[in-house]
């Protein structure tokens, strides 16, 4: 196991350069089991680097399954919210809140029929 090191909180910027800063560190023993980001896009359905979310599943020393969400922006005035969130193996199968994530780590499993025609 590591030392894992995340921050949780927010960070709130303006236009004119003033920053506040309401982060905390936070540091727990884990193991990080995958990553991943996902990029907004824009109007006519191209990705942009102005906004997304990184995501990072971690198991802990003790068993439990973390996803740290940092939900960021490059606009001013949009803040950058980053986020500690205990889940479940059914959080990270398809139709779960981080399917995508637990498909990295895999925890995922093939699709069904169903829920490809739901999705796409």
């Amino acid at each position: 196991m590591n030392t894992i090191e995340v921050l949780i909180g927010r960070i709130d910027g303006t236009a004119s350069g003033l920053v506040q800063d309401s982060t905390r560190k936070v540091e727990f023993e884990g193991e990080e089991l995958a990553t991943l980001t996902l990029y907004d896009r824009n109007e006519d359905g191209r990705l942009t680097d102005l906004r997304g979310v990184k995501e990072a599943l971690y198991r802990t020393d003790d068993g439990r399954l973390i996803v740290h969400s940092e939900d960021w922006s490059k606009w001013a005035g949009e803040p950058t919210e980053y986020e500690l969130i205990e889940v479940t193996e059914g959080d990270l199968q398809p139709g779960g809140r981080f399917d995508r994530l637990g498909e990295q780590a895999g925890f995922g499993r093939s699709l069904t029929l169903d829920e490809a025609l739901e999705q796409w």
